[in-house]
């Protein structure tokens, strides 16, 4: 399985602990969390003075993804909080500071068989989107260039997931984009 395996000399960090979300409904997002995607419910507890709940399950590695249930969450705004589309079928930005999507990493000799488990559970998924370096970024076919497959579904709160496995080692020049500032955006106009 590849994996990055990079060194921080900074920190000794060791991978994501957990991931926090809101969801408008915690037993649905249990039942999807725990019985579609399988994860273990590890914790759960209420939020003191009624503000709501906090609920973890376990997404292996010794990762976690985490939900907040609060009595007063604002709705979800489809194109501002999060995307209006799964990648591959439609548009994906959403707003500065709000999680885009959420990737898991499965193994890539089981990435077919997943995607195929989960339509049969009555999750729509999108396509298979074979990233790689061409003008497009992502090929239909699998070749040497590609360095993640991946495919996205959308859990019952409309927050965008993502199986994803790498299929290739990256180097230095992998790195090379220059990055952007907050100058060069073109924030649109309501």
């Amino acid at each position: 399985m590849i994996k990055p395996r990079n060194v921080n000399t900074e920190f000794e960090l060791g991978g994501i602990n957990h991931v926090a979300l809101v969801c408008a409904d915690m037993q649905r997002t249990v039942d999807f969390y725990s019985g579609v995607l399988g994860m273990p419910l590890i914790k759960s507890l209420d939020l003191p003075n009624g503000m709501g709940q906090h609920f973890f399950f376990d997404a292996g590695g010794g990762s976690c993804v985490a939900f907040f249930w609060f009595t007063e969450a604002p709705d979800r705004v489809p194109g501002v909080s999060s995307p209006d589309a799964l990648p591959g079928l439609g548009e994906i930005v959403s707003a500065v500071s709000t999680m885009n999507h959420l990737a898991f990493h499965v193994p890539e000799e089981q990435f077919d068989a997943y995607r195929q488990k989960l339509k049969d559970k009555g999750v729509r998924v999108g396509p298979v989107l074979n990233h790689d370096e061409s003008p497009a970024q992502v090929a239909r076919h699998l070749h040497p260039g590609v360095y993640v497959r991946s495919f996205y579904f959308t859990d019952p709160d409309g927050i965008t997931l993502e199986f994803a496995c790498w299929t290739k080692e990256f180097t230095e020049s992998d790195t090379v984009t220059v990055p952007r500032t907050a100058a060069d955006r073109r924030i649109p106009i309501a």
